[in-house]
């Protein structure tokens, strides 16, 4: 291997790594998962108010809000965003499924987006 082959791949190992952005909405911080429960108590048909409420604020600390109000759009299919805002969306949705009593969501977890989940 020639040194400027060296040089190119460091170089482009660290353009990478400049590229990740932690304040997107499209971050998703290694310690999420599918599972995260965003509420200590999932929403059974009483308090809705206080379990809204929580929701919203655990998805505003994530940087994810604008997925159920709709400030983060679906870019089209063919946009090289669209697989990264679907893997956000789908996590997004996830999340609110999990902080719903079983019942409620066996009933809308066939929704198409976080926003429709919400709505």
């Amino acid at each position: 291997m020639a040194i400027g082959d060296a040089d190119t791949t460091n170089t482009t190992t660290v353009e990478i790594q400049s590229t990740i952005d932690v304040s997107s909405s499209f971050y998703i911080h290694p310690c999420n998962s599918p599972g995260l429960v965003l509420v200590p108590v999932p929403f059974d048909g009483l308090g809705y108010r206080s379990w809204r409420r929580g929701v919203l604020r655990s998805l505003c600390l994530k940087n994810k809000l604008g997925f159920i109000t709709r400030e983060c759009v679906k870019p089209n299919s063919n946009s090289s965003s669209f697989r990264q805002w679907e893997r956000c969306d789908d996590m997004v949705t996830s999340w609110i499924l999990n902080s719903l009593a079983k019942e409620i969501a066996d009933s809308v977890k066939y929704v198409n987006t976080s926003f429709e989940l919400w709505r």
